[in-house]
């Protein structure tokens, strides 16, 4: 695992900023070469799994996204596991609790199977699961178009705003929202393969013109149709220990409590779900002594009742790129 200085680091929080912005910009911010920029960029890429995926915002689709928790025989669970990540409906696949236990994100077209049925038609019987439970994702206060603080804070706010061009949103969940087309849905399926595809390569990916993929990608962007994240492995920013906590929180303080989590350091990810606990979040912390100060003091709310945490022991997909 690479130690990433604070060149990396201020390219990792650049491309947060603006994923598509050239190099020749992005080394003009850092004070450094385009050649540097590009190498850096390469490592990044090779040692520590640096991708940039473009994603459709869930009201551009119009999906619904389930939190599917399955619980499987430990000589099993790794086999669900790789097959589920390589579903192209899924995202976020880890394995967890003791190696018992995968945590999946499932998007559903609407109108569609919910998870349930489409988990028990697609995997079979004998792969040895012995429960199931999905939970409904009602709302995001964490995650998707906001990054976590971990992969920020190299750019100062003017740096940001040089890099920030004028078709990016400053808050891509809201605004007026636009339903995908057939065409838009085939531009974002090239760029979740590489975000940083040039518009030649995207125009013959998709049977058009870089014109046209040009406007369309500009305009996508500026209606927040779309957004661009950041696939990395947490460890190399310094989260050795990843773990998903389950809450149940009152519901009367349920978005007080969501909001105030959000602007916890230590969380990539804050949702509201159904089920037996209505809050689900994402802990990234340097070790273990780290988790457990967070735990017994700052997420020490009267408010939650009850608290299931499960360290993360594997991620066998992220937002949309497959770990070996």
């Amino acid at each position: 695992m690479i130690e990433p200085d604070d060149l990396d680091r201020g390219l990792i929080h650049a491309l947060h900023t603006d994923a598509r912005a050239p190099f020749t910009l992005i080394a003009d911010v850092l004070g450094t070469s385009t050649q540097t920029v590009a190498r850096r960029y390469r490592r990044l890429h090779a040692e520590a799994g640096l991708r940039v995926v473009a994603l459709p915002t869930p009201r551009s689709t119009r999906a619904h996204q389930w939190f599917v928790r399955l619980t499987a025989a430990t000589r099993t669970a790794h086999d669900i596991a790789v097959a589920l990540a390589r579903r192209a409906d899924t995202s976020w696949v880890r394995l967890t609790s003791g190696g018992t236990e995968i945590v999946a994100i499932i998007h559903t077209p609407p109108g569609g199977p919910d998870a349930h049925s489409l988990l028990l038609r697609d995997i079979p019987r004998t792969a040895g699961i012995t429960a199931v439970s999905a939970h409904y994702l009602l709302h995001t206060y964490l995650g998707g178009p906001t990054p976590w603080r971990g992969r920020l804070g190299a750019l100062t706010p003017e740096q940001e705003a040089r890099l920030r061009g004028r078709d990016i949103p400053a808050d891509p969940t809201h605004g007026e929202p636009y339903t995908l087309t057939d065409a838009d849905l085939r531009l974002v399926a090239a760029l979740r393969e590489d975000g940083r595809a040039g518009y030649a390569e995207l125009a013959a990916a998709t049977g058009s013109t870089p014109a046209t993929v040009t406007r369309r990608l500009t305009e996508l962007r500026s209606r927040g149709a779309v957004f661009f994240d950041i696939d990395i492995e947490p460890a190399v920013l310094g989260a050795t220990v990843s773990a998903l906590l389950w809450m149940q929180v009152a519901p009367s303080r349920l978005d007080a409590v969501a909001h105030a989590l959000a602007r916890h350091d230590e969380l990539a990810v804050v949702a509201a779900t159904t089920g037996p606990t209505n809050l689900v979040a994402h802990a990234l912390c340097r070790d273990a002594e780290d988790l457990h100060r967070y735990l017994i003091h700052r997420l020490a709310l009267d408010a939650v009742t009850r608290i299931e945490t499960a360290p993360v022991l594997r991620t066998y997909k992220a937002a949309a790129t497959l770990r070996a």
